[in-house]
């Protein structure tokens, strides 16, 4: 298993690699563009979602335990950066034992929850511009690529549902699982976790077929891609230790979400649909 980053138009099973079509790590030219230009709008709005300058702009985050861990620590990393948009809001909605099909039902026990926590972050529906998606169905028993097909049809749901959901949501950034290989049960232990990440490839790949320029249509790209095989470094360095896992394998410890906030950080700080909204103007 190498890094979808890493293996490029090399192939696993069949299926090339990169984050994007034809083995690219970028997403094509004009899909880019149009990213960009989304991100250029998005703006502090009140609760209405109408223009503010005393607005929020309300970047949530949808997904499983692993998700709420990761985007905890990454609500206190940012929090502590004087760089960050103090209008920037984050909101952790993603929630424990919520699988991909749990969350991808419209009027499920899922969205009371999310509702219950834009409560308690003072936000409305209307404010949320941006989300961070990571999900996946635990103790999958298909095969590769029944597996991802049956992912990446959950995730479209869900995606689907964001739309709908929140009126003027314009940017959705999809991440797939970390390392699985020390996972002590099978919620998501290998080969899945890693091939998890086909799943988010073809949901994009998808986005990028079917999306108008004028569409407003939330654009979906890569947030940050996270595998990557144990202690082989990726070509970046990245690597997964025994220690960045609670007991289970399955849960980062509070290194291991440290880890994943880090790469988040990183990732709005330089993407160029995300910086310019989530770095102050003078940063």
């Amino acid at each position: 298993m190498t890094p979808l980053t890493d293996l490029g138009s090399a192939q696993y099973l069949g299926f090339p690699g990169g984050l994007y079509p034809n083995g690219k790590n970028s997403p094509p030219a004009a899909y880019k563009e149009i990213g960009i230009a989304r991100g250029a709008t998005v703006r502090p709005v009140d609760r209405d979602g109408k223009p503010s300058a005393s607005g929020k702009i309300v970047m949530l985050a949808i997904g499983m335990s692993n998700t709420s861990q990761e985007f905890s620590q990454f609500i206190r990393l940012a929090g502590a950066d004087t760089r960050k948009n103090p209008s920037v809001v984050m909101v952790d909605a993603a929630r424990s034992g919520a699988a991909a099909t749990e969350i991808a039902v419209p009027s499920g026990n899922y969205w009371t929850h999310v509702d219950r926590q834009l409560q308690c972050g003072e936000v409305s529906p209307a404010q949320i511009q941006v989300v961070w998606l990571k999900s996946v169905n635990p103790q999958e028993s298909r095969d590769f690529p029944q597996n991802g097909r049956r992912l990446q049809r959950t995730l479209q749901s869900i995606v689907e549902i964001l739309r709908t959901t929140f009126p003027k949501l314009k940017l959705i950034y999809v991440s797939s699982r970390i390392y699985g290989g020390y996972s002590e049960t099978d919620l998501h232990p290998e080969p899945v976790a890693y091939e998890s990440g086909f799943a988010v490839k073809w949901l994009i790949e998808e986005r990028i077929n079917n999306l108008r320029p004028d569409s407003s249509t939330p654009w979906v790209a890569w947030g940050p891609y996270l595998w990557a095989d144990g202690l082989t470094p990726r070509s970046d360095g990245l690597v997964w230790e025994r220690s960045d896992f609670e007991p289970d394998g399955v849960h980062p410890s509070a290194q291991g979400a440290l880890k994943v906030a880090t790469k988040l950080f990183e990732f709005f700080g330089s993407d160029p649909s995300a910086r310019p909204w989530f770095f102050s103007q003078s940063s």
